[in-house]
């Protein structure tokens, strides 16, 4: 008898789908028809994997509004951040295939003592995307369009709150006409998904999830001898320095506190501000936060919907009591509180230091915590004080004080004036817990390639 994965919308608790599960064989079978769409695949041109993900997003431009309806019954997202998710989607794709022909061009090196000598950048294989539900479009597409361009065939093990957006893709590079087994969705359990990872037939595995996943996927990898790219988790900081522009930073701040209810990675976490605009930041924060209208995911005018999952809440109201515990002052958005138990009012907190874990430890919803720094030195030193390294932001007016800072902190990406965005033009990357390796940019297309040497001796 087949075992179904059942869709459960996080806003009321109803279930709305059921798909069945790919057993080892159905997998297996699977994997090797995208081993053999891959063999014909990498001796593709260029120019025709470009137009095939272009034509495979025209199938997302087409089909926005019901794949965004999908996001919001399968995670609780404002149905308005999910019409956003698509199109941001669409847009990180069509960079990469901008920047595609360049990034895998031959790199081709002097003659020298009747010598031609070149370097070509080959596909790796079959590349096996296991993908996160918080922006599940968003955090897949960093893979599938890269692989794809590089000549790679992708097997995509979405979330499984989330698997509808695994199949949105399998079905966009159908509708552009790509060859069986380009780009396959797999709806597996745990079992056979690590069955999957051992069998020697993946050259790639591609992660994003928690630290613990992260080492427990890489433990299962680690026999095969595959490439791994990992994507942790953040505790991502914001410095507002002494001479920052409170009207810009504290709206653009608190929006990456918030938005998608605090579920990102990159989302805004902790905040340092200097001692002179303390006060005032914190009372902006909180009109911001109260003016948040929190409800059904399903209507426009929703800022934040549900949480995803109700582990999730469990762990931000562990949090919450140790910080308080300890002496924190929370300040919670005024409500009312939404029908449904997945919600959670986002809130402020105050009085917190790092030794609360609510500084320390990932959070993954709309909470975030506030101290004051006396000096750039006492911030650079907090923001390090992490063992995640994925974002950090600095609010001024400065520039060259924001470099100056910038080149101190340990992190992925260095933000000044902006903070929870991604420019598919740079590499998308973490240090410490964060993550291995990278995706987007030139360096994320040449990741899902290895060299090959050419090394010819024409002249005698």
């Amino acid at each position: 008898m087949a075992s179904y994965l059942e869709l459960i919308n996080p806003a009321n608790g109803e279930k709305f789908r059921e798909l069945p599960y790919h057993n080892w064989e159905e997998a297996k079978s699977l994997l090797l028809q995208a081993d053999n769409t891959q063999k014909q695949w990498r001796h593709t041109e260029i120019s025709e994997r470009i137009q095939l993900v272009k034509a495979a997003m025209d199938y997302f431009r087409d089909n926005q509004k019901n794949i965004a309806e999908d996001i919001t019954r399968q995670m609780g997202k404002p149905i308005s951040q999910s019409l956003n998710e698509v199109m941001g989607m669409i847009h990180r794709a069509e960079v990469c295939c901008d920047l595609a022909e360049d990034a895998l061009k031959d790199i081709t090196l002097p003659k020298a003592n009747g010598l031609r000598r070149f370097i070509k950048r080959e596909p790796l294989g079959v590349v096996l995307d296991i993908a996160a539900w918080n922006y599940p479009l968003l955090i897949a597409v960093n893979v599938i369009a890269p692989a794809v361009l590089a000549g790679n065939t992708v097997a995509i093990k979405h979330s499984s709150l989330t698997p509808l957006c695994g199949k949105a893709f399998e079905d966009a590079f159908k509708f552009a006409g790509a060859p069986d087994g380009l780009v396959t969705s797999l709806i597996m359990d745990h079992q056979t998904t690590e069955q999957v990872i051992q069998s020697g037939l993946i050259q790639h595995l591609s992660f994003t999830g928690s630290v613990a996943g992260g080492r427990r996927v890489k433990a299962s990898a680690g026999s095969q001898f595959i490439e791994t790219g990992l994507e942790l988790g953040g505790k991502d900081p914001a410095y507002i320095r002494e001479d920052a522009d409170l009207d810009l930073t504290i709206s653009n701040v608190m929006d990456g506190v918030f938005y998608n209810a605090g579920q990102s990675c990159c989302a805004v976490e902790r905040i340092y501000v200097h001692e002179s605009l303390f006060d005032e930041f914190v009372a902006g924060a909180i009109e911001c936060m109260n003016n948040l209208k929190i409800g059904d995911p399903m209507n426009e005018s929703t800022d934040m919907g549900s949480l995803a999952q109700y582990s999730g809440l469990e762990t931000i109201q562990k949090q919450l009591a140790e910080a308080e515990e300890k002496g924190a002052v929370i300040t919670r958005h005024p409500g009312p509180f939404p029908d449904g138990e997945n919600y959670l009012l986002p809130a402020i907190l105050t009085k917190v230091n790092h030794n609360m874990e609510i500084m320390l430890e990932e959070t993954f919803g709309p909470i975030v915590g506030i101290m004051p720094v006396k000096s750039d030195l006492e911030a650079i030193e907090l923001i390090n004080d992490s063992p995640y390294g994925l974002t950090a932001s600095v609010w001024t007016r400065d520039a060259e004080k924001a470099l100056e800072i910038g080149n101190q902190i340990e992190t992925g990406t260095f933000y000044m004036n902006r903070c929870d965005v991604l420019d598919p033009a740079l590499p998308w990357v973490g240090v410490k817990d964060s993550g291995k390796g990278c995706t987007l940019s030139v360096l994320g297309l040449q990741q899902l390639t290895r060299p090959k040497s050419f090394n010819l001796k024409i002249d005698r």
